[in-house]
């Protein structure tokens, strides 16, 4: 393992062994920087090896395409200090393999299936999910309903930090452009930044609605399951 590779540590949860893995990105001098939670919300940050590892193994994590170490090192500290985690769209997993190839995604969450479904009437189900009726064929349809928010999510989240880094490119094509008193192209550079903020900002927009939507699931759920305890 080496500066700029994306490394990983099984972790426990709820007693079991083992059971997810928590990603990351090596410094090269014995530091790592992920998704650490410590003892408040998670916050991207630069730990110890030791902290990482938690005394579990650490295992390099191979991708088929990647980026420089170098640009790795600076995509993972531009993070430093975020405290945006996710489960579903933002996780440590999501942070590495996006400071590692550029892709937003975590294989965890798509080997648990979330991407075996196209994204299909996501208001249709939750509200035949929540009216009354067979609990066991709204539980269903709730998973469905699940499963269709993820994934949306997962690809807004794509889409949302593809504009901001485009948006980021033209910044720095604008500043160059002025450097070399091309006062003409960087003006058209804002403008290419400009759009790119617009879309970020509308993506993040329908983000927060899906959030809210992961909120609506969650209290219908637990009323599908207070009726199955009471019935």
């Amino acid at each position: 393992m080496a500066r700029g590779d994306q490394i990983y540590v099984m972790r426990p949860l709820a007693g079991m062994d083992s059971v997810y893995e928590h990603h990351g990105i090596d410094c090269g001098d014995g530091t790592v920087i992920h998704y650490y939670k410590g003892s408040g919300e998670p916050i991207i940050s630069r730990t110890t090896m030791e902290t990482f590892a938690m005394g579990s193994p650490v295992y390099p994590y191979k991708t088929s395409v990647s980026f420089i170490p170098d640009l790795v090192m600076e995509r993972a500290e531009s993070r430093l200090g975020e405290r945006q985690y996710n489960l579903v769209t933002n996780n440590c997993e999501h942070f590495a393999n996006w400071c590692k190839t550029g892709r937003n995604v975590s294989q965890q969450l798509l080997n648990y299936g979330l991407d075996a479904r196209q994204l299909n009437g996501n208001a249709g189900l939750i509200n035949i999910a929540a009216q009354e009726g067979d609990p066991i064929q709204a539980i269903e349809l709730m998973r469905q309903a699940s499963g269709n928010v993820a994934i949306a999510q997962s690809r807004l989240q794509q889409q949302y930090s593809q504009a901001q880094d485009d948006m980021l490119t033209w910044d720095r094509v604008a500043r160059l452009a002025l450097q070399k008193n091309r006062e003409d192209l960087a003006r058209a550079a804002l403008t290419r930044k400009v759009e790119f903020k617009r879309k970020a900002e509308k993506l993040q927009k329908q983000l927060m609605e899906l959030a809210e939507t992961e909120v609506s699931l969650n209290r219908n759920r637990a009323l599908i399951n207070q009726r199955l305890t009471y019935s």
